[in-house]
């Protein structure tokens, strides 16, 4: 019987390399995106016709009040076999530049649509008492950023979540933990300048950004029988990037 995982974020970078590396281990795909159809609906063909994988698109806007409820209606009562939370967007700039709106978005898309779409999904999970869940977090979620407070205020809300939530539901055989990647080579990098990309690079112990696939790679480990034994855990994916 396949194995059924739902991937948030699926068309960003690393949304893709994860929904790649869970259909190479025979996982049928729920994935979800907000703005980019076109990646996710390739992405969907591309990997059924690789992999023989049945796969589903789901869009939603989980920065709003109604994304949650329109990803719960398109799942029904079906029971997961695997979650990962993965949608997410960064937001540069002075805490004092931040207008309310941002903020409201990046708390519902990090933290409020996280837990109300896992709280939604839970209930069948629990009735076979199997499952795990895995949340992409960030470095700044552990160490904080400046200029980037109110990303790192969300994911190290991400952080604890997974930690509470892990002790709440191990008793029922679901394990829940998180991946922290450093900087890595995706579009949210666009962000930054050429020059301030090559500081950060300087300043990474490994020398390099990480690519798209090692964070896919952590993924699929916490997910897999080889992690039976872990949760509660943020597995930081960083290059020794501040340790």
């Amino acid at each position: 019987m396949s194995k059924l995982a739902l991937v948030t974020g699926a068309s960003g970078g690393i949304g893709q390399s994860i929904s790649e590396k869970l259909a190479q281990s025979g996982f049928d795909l729920l994935l979800h995106y907000n703005a980019n159809k076109k990646e996710a609906v390739s992405l969907g063909g591309r990997l059924t016709d690789t992999y023989g994988i049945q796969t589903e698109i789901i869009h939603s806007d989980l920065s709003g009040p109604d994304g949650v409820e329109t990803v719960s209606a398109s799942i029904g009562g079906r029971a997961l076999d695997a979650i990962v939370l993965n949608s997410g967007q960064s937001f540069h700039g002075l805490i004092t530049d931040m207008p309310d709106t941002a903020v409201q978005e990046m708390v519902q898309l990090h933290v409020s649509s996280p837990f109300l779409l896992t709280r939604n999904l839970l209930p069948a999970m629990l009735r076979k008492k199997s499952g795990a869940i895995v949340a992409i977090s960030s470095i700044w979620g552990e160490t904080g950023a400046s200029c980037e407070v109110l990303y790192s205020m969300t994911k190290g809300a991400q952080n604890l979540f997974v930690k509470a939530l892990a002790k709440e539901l191990a008793p029922s055989g679901i394990r829940v933990n998180a991946v922290s990647p450093g900087a890595v080579k995706t579009k949210m990098m666009g962000a930054f300048s050429n020059e301030e990309e090559e500081m950060i690079t300087e300043d990474i112990p490994m020398g390099r950004l990480a690519k798209p696939e090692e964070v896919a790679d952590a993924v699929e480990f916490l997910l897999s029988e080889k992690a039976s034994y872990i949760t509660g855990q943020i597995l930081s994916v960083n290059g020794g990037w501040h340790c």
